[in-house]
């Protein structure tokens, strides 16, 4: 097991090639047990051939845009190679997605008797995303590591601590700790669960088998959560069920629709028979 921490990956912060993966979004995905053709197969993509290193990549990639009717169309080129690691062979995929990441179905394939990382950066909004997947389960997700997720959400707080993240031994925010950079200390977390040094040039030299990636079907939806933690580390979490949104939205949209009745007040009569007498 490697001792990586957030400060053995400073270089990211002045790496040109990072700075497109930040600009553009982009996932990486390191699988254990799997060759790259059996990871882009998976993926649904249409072998490619090969690419020499990202500037291969992203050649392929910004091709395959070009020719794109849709500005919407959200498949790309993903590039794979095969990298030494923890208990074995690793994948690692890459590509410049705009953080979609792999499909949660692929993945949970993928890993079925082995271990997948994930990272990912969606591209200028921005959200950082962290996975983690053990034999076929999500164990640990989060965006910010105080807010976990997964069968196994605290199990990486030790972990989280010794790369540089600021949280307490119960997985909170602390406060006291030291700022950190969140990406490398996220790239010292994959390290230490893969064994993969993640340099500069074994991202620029890799030969990269390429697949065109297909666009994703829109997964059904079940419910919507708010799970915001502010700089205190006051967290509030807050969920709504499909149901309840859906009679909301009813509710919402009948009252938009009701009939608008406009009401006003009628002057007094005017008691004519004053005047009369008057006259």
């Amino acid at each position: 097991m490697t001792l990586a921490t957030a400060h053995d990956y400073a270089w990211i912060r002045t790496s040109p090639l990072f700075r497109h993966m930040m600009e553009s979004g982009y996932t990486l995905t390191l699988i254990r047990g799997r060759t790259p053709r059996e990871a882009l197969r998976a993926m649904g993509a249409e072998l490619r051939g090969t690419g020499e290193g990202t500037a291969g990549l992203i050649e392929a990639d910004d091709a395959h845009r070009a020719e794109l009717d849709d500005d919407w169309d959200e498949s790309y080129v993903a590039g794979a190679v095969s990298v030494p690691g923890a208990n074995g062979d690793w994948t690692l995929v890459l590509g410049f997605d705009g953080g979609l990441g792999i499909a949660a179905t692929c993945v949970e394939t993928l890993s079925r008797g082995g271990r997948i990382v994930a990272h990912s950066t969606n591209g200028g909004k921005p959200i950082h995303l962290f996975h983690w997947f053990e034999d076929g389960e999500l164990r640990t997700t989060f965006e910010g590591p105080s807010s976990r997720d997964g069968s196994t959400p605290d199990e990486l707080v030790p972990l989280l601590r010794e790369v540089g993240f600021p949280v307490t031994c119960e997985g909170e925010h602390d406060e006291s700790a030291p700022d950190v950079d969140g990406k490398a200390a996220v790239l010292a977390l994959a390290e230490r669960l893969t064994g993969i040094r993640l340099t500069e040039s074994l991202l620029q030299d890799a030969r990269y088998e390429l697949g065109l990636v297909p666009e994703q079907p829109a997964e059904e939806w079940t419910s919507l959560v708010i799970d915001i933690t502010d700089a205190q580390g006051e967290r509030l979490r807050r969920e709504w069920s499909y149901e309840e949104i859906a009679a909301a939205s009813d509710r919402v949209r009948a009252e938009a629709n009701a009939p608008v009745v406009i009401t006003y007040n009628e002057p007094p009569a005017i008691d004519r028979s004053e005047y009369e007498t008057r006259e």
